[in-house]
This record gives structure tokens, C-alpha cells and sequence, in this order.
């Protein structure tokens, strides 16, 4: 066993002149690793958040690493449709053509179900679900009409198939996220686009620090078969690889991204 992360894995232009989405971008989570990687690989990139100054931030660092040209950023809530439409209409403008989605939006929460209200299950399965669909559609709608195919992944978890106490919100957000990634693969096959989903485990950052006790944090480590969470761009090098041709006979799947114990 080891507690070690393996090294950084260096950029390989599997990507070059791709034009590419993330949302939930800012940051040090999945998303901003995912941008990260994106633009190591080549793509051109259009990161978006709830969050207006981290996305600053983050398009700032992005665009002094790696040119004012390939990053762009416009703020994005994916529960607000009208919002969703003008980050993908950007999409268009900016890159000519939409080639790469990565739907990471998603909201947590820990509440037992007997004492769950109905706001804290509409919120979550508001951005994780209902967030991801309007972001898929956006995509199928534009890559559909541009007649040039394209790859959405989405974002799961392992708690869309494994039981956590506390996440009945999560978990069935997640799930169905999983459902709808099957569902929209089927149809989007019509018109050569794959659709697929990463479902990953632990991989810590700063914010699930923030929302996460110490004990709950150290006993899913302890499941987790390397002894150590996984960094967030380890999960972004399974998105880059369901992004890349290396997957073009693939779609509709989700990939664990996870060493978890059952």
C-alpha cells in the first residue's frame, strides 16, 4: 500500500484545437484541475462558476500560465436556464465550434432524512441533477446542430451507487445523473456525440475540507484501498481520457475513478 501520490502526468496535446466547457471551474477541485489538464492537453477553454471572484481568479492564474487566448470565463448558476444558454452561446462565439462539455456543477449537504426539509432536497438536486441536464441539453442542442460531433462528461460519485448516512439528497442526484448520461448517450449516438460520466470517490480540496468533518474525512480514507484520497487531477486525467479519441468507442458508460472498498 501507498500514501503517496503517484507524479503529475505532463500534457500530450491529445487535445490540441479542441474548444472546451467546465463548469464549477474555480477553484481547487475537480473542476479547476479539469480546466487545468484540459489546457495542457491543447483545448481552448470556457470556465465557468457560481462564484464570480474565485472564477476571476481562476481565469487570471489560467490565462498568465497559458495565454489570455485559450481561457476565457463567464459566471454560470445551472439552475438559472437563462444563464446556462449565454455560457454556451459564448461557447460558440469564442471557439468556433463546441467540441468538449464537463458537467462538474454539483452541491453536497449532509442532513438525515427524517430531518430533511424540502428546500435542502430541492437545492441539491436542483444544481447536481437538474444543473447537469440543462448544461447536457445545452450542449446536445449546439453540438446536434453544428453537425460535428462532440463529448459531454458528467460528473458523478461512488455515492450514486454505494449508501452514505446523511446523503439521500446526493446520492439520488448522483444517480441520476448516472441514468441521465445512459439515456442522452443513446440519443446523442444519432449525431456522433458521446456522452459518458466519471464517478469518483474521495479527492479532497480545500472546500470539501471546509464542509466535512475531521472523523467523517478519516473514515473514508481509511476505505479507500491506496490508503490516501485521490488528487483532483487524477479524476481529471480519466475526464481528459473520456474527452480524448483514445474512448471514441465509448459512450454511455461511467467510470469509477475510485479504490474504495464496498
Amino acid at each position: 500500500m501507498t500514501r503517496t501520490p503517484p507524479d503529475y502526468v505532463p500534457g500530450h496535446g491529445l487535445l490540441a484545437g479542441r474548444g472546451a466547457v467546465v463548469t464549477a471551474a474555480a477553484g481547487a477541485g475537480i473542476g479547476g484541475a479539469t480546466a487545468r489538464r484540459l489546457l495542457e492537453e491543447g483545448a481552448r477553454v470556457l470556465i465557468s462558476d457560481a462564484h464570480a471572484r474565485r472564477l476571476k481568479e481562476s481565469e487570471a492564474e489560467l490565462a498568465a500560465e497559458f495565454g489570455a487566448d485559450r481561457v476565457i470565463a463567464l459566471p454560470c448558476d445551472v439552475t438559472d436556464e437563462t444563464q446556462v444558454a449565454a455560457l454556451f452561446d459564448l461557447a460558440a462565439e469564442r471557439h468556433g465550434r463546441l467540441d468538449i462539455v464537463v458537467n462538474n456543477a454539483g452541491l453536497g449537504g449532509t442532513a438525515d432524512l427524517v430531518d430533511m426539509t424540502d428546500e435542502q432536497w430541492d437545492k441539491v438536486l436542483d444544481v447536481t441533477l437538474n444543473g447537469t441536464f440543462r448544461c447536457t441539453r445545452a450542449a446536445l442542442r449546439r453540438m446536434k446542430a453544428a453537425g460535428a460531433g462532440g463529448v459531454v462528461v458528467n460528473n458523478a460519485s461512488v455515492i450514486g451507487w454505494r449508501a452514505q448516512r446523511g446523503q439521500a439528497h446526493y446520492a439520488a442526484a448522483k444517480a441520476g445523473v448516472m441514468a441521465l448520461t445512459r439515456c442522452a448517450s443513446l440519443e446523442a449516438a444519432a449525431y456522433g456525440v458521446r456522452v459518458n460520466a466519471v464517478s469518483p470517490s474521495l479527492a479532497m480540496h480545500p472546500h470539501l475540507v471546509k464542509v466535512t468533518t475531521p472523523e467523517l474525512l478519516a473514515e473514508l480514507t481509511s476505505r479507500e484501498a491506496f490508503g490516501r484520497h485521490a488528487e483532483p487531477w487524477e479524476v481529471a486525467n480519466v475526464i481528459v481520457f473520456l474527452a480524448s479519441g483514445y474512448s471514441s468507442y465509448m459512450t454511455g458508460e461511467v467510470l469509477s475513478v475510485s479504490s474504495r472498498h464496498p
